[in-house]
């Protein structure tokens, strides 16, 4: 294996992460915006503060992550994202900005316009964000971002690989969320909520699933590059990702939610997992190859040690604090 190939895979572990952790988190916000009115609406934003309290900003740790390592890793292609794709980066990150302001004023609102004003900001932020993000991966995965950069900088993410890949992201975010909630809801022996939070998951799952090969159709003419690795070394991930999704909606189906979690996470993983995939060899669609995007070797060697380094600190906390929100001891 290639350093360049090491870095990149050590990076994409960090889109993984944060795709699924983040996206739970970003997700919640659906639930959130669907709940209803301040009195009928009160439980489930209850459930929703309760449940991502305690990892809200811990899961921004990824996305700082996944900077740091193609910043220092690939500057060049780094540099050709951020001058082509500044508008939806700036607009997600402004969603990110407000949605935490949000969160943390609306628990200490004067009154009950002002903690349904934050409401709906924290709500509508949590879906723009993941939204902006996916049309980012979608306009690199559709070959619209220059080797040199200062490309386009609205056709570039204004297209159908970006817009469907902005949908995918956000229902995918809600999806992952639902899982949660509702194994949350029961935890806490509230199985009423569980039911409520059950059929909104089981029909954002059923939509988005079909979103995704919905979206294989245009992207056959918009990104054919891309749609060649999906239907090629990206392919035994596509089918792994919907049996994951079959599996998920049976389990919540049947009320099984925590073992509904496990199906969900795989079929979100390797739905993204198909898309790194689906675009190897490829840093820059059509435009970078990975093999030639890395920076100085010593850079590479360095950073492969710091993320070692990185995983060995970070790593144990996160997962003790993962695990403790998942016990019922913090149900109560």
């Amino acid at each position: 294996m290639s350093l360049e190939v090491a870095v990149a895979a050590a990076l994409f572990v960090g889109v993984l992460a944060y795709a699924l952790f983040g996206g739970a988190d970003f997700g919640s916000g659906f639930f959130d915006l669907t709940a209803g009115g301040a009195r009928r609406g009160a439980e489930v934003r209850t459930l929703v503060d309760h449940s991502i309290g305690p990892v809200w900003e811990v899961n921004h740790v990824w996305l700082i992550y996944c900077l740091v390592v193609w910043w220092t890793a690939f500057p060049e292609s780094f540099a050709a994202v951020m001058t082509t794709l500044i508008v939806p980066l700036l607009l997600a990150l402004l969603g990110i900005v407000l949605r935490g302001a949000s969160f943390a004023f609306r628990k200490y609102s004067a009154t009950l316009s002002q903690a349904r004003t934050f409401g709906v900001v924290f709500a509508v932020s949590s879906i723009i964000t993941p939204f902006f993000l996916g049309t980012v991966a979608g306009a690199i995965a559709s070959g619209r971002v220059p080797a040199e950069g200062y490309g386009d900088r609205w056709s570039s993410w204004v297209n159908p690989t970006s817009v469907f890949g902005g949908i995918i992201a956000v229902g995918t975010c809600a999806f992952l969320a639902g899982v949660f909630l509702c194994a949350d809801a029961v935890r806490a022996g509230k199985p009423d909520l569980a039911s409520t939070l059950r059929t909104r998951t089981l029909g954002v799952g059923l939509a988005t699933g079909l979103v995704v090969f919905i979206a294989l159709i245009p992207i056959q003419i918009d990104a054919p590059t891309l749609a060649d690795g999906l239907e090629r070394q990206a392919a035994p991930l596509i089918i792994c990702s919907f049996l994951a999704g079959v599996a998920t909606l049976w389990l919540v189906w049947t009320d099984r939610f925590a073992l509904a979690r496990l199906p969900a996470l795989i079929a979100v993983a390797t739905v993204i997992s198909g898309w790194g995939v689906g675009q190897y060899p490829w840093l820059l669609v059509d435009e970078v190859l990975l093999a030639d995007a890395g920076g100085a070797d010593a850079t590479l060697r360095a950073l492969l040690v710091a993320v070692a380094i990185a995983g060995v600190v970070v790593g144990p906390p996160l997962v003790l604090l993962f695990r403790l929100t998942q016990t019922e001891r913090w149900s109560r």
